[in-house]
């Protein structure tokens, strides 16, 4: 079993951006870590892998309402720091998936 990263900042671009809240921020971190825990399991069935970055990326969905509540939205910026993030994620798990897949449900 892989364990992930310790050294790579996940969202790092979001933390960094006065736009988007800390704590808005950090419910993302923690569905992210959901599956980077998942991985850390072993699991290699690519089904069940995208099963779960399916519900991730359904819960980030979920967040919407929330952030546009605090002034912000999942826009841009925050794509491409999830995209990036799950993008590095992939690579480190060396898992077969396009990020585009893996995020496929998004509706941001």
């Amino acid at each position: 079993m892989k364990t992930f990263d310790e050294n790579y900042r996940l969202l790092e671009d979001m933390y960094q951006d006065g736009y988007f809240p800390d704590f808005l921020v950090d419910k993302i971190n923690t569905l992210v870590q959901n599956v980077i825990t998942f991985l850390e399991s072993g699991e290699r069935d690519i089904e069940k892998i995208q099963k779960k970055f399916d519900e991730m990326t359904i819960a980030i969905n979920d967040l919407q309402e929330e952030f546009e509540e605090n002034d912000s939205e999942i826009e841009t910026g925050a794509r491409e720091s999830i995209g990036d993030t799950i993008a590095y994620i992939l690579q480190w798990f060396d898992i077969d998936l396009d990020v585009e897949d893996a995020i496929g449900e998004r509706e941001w």
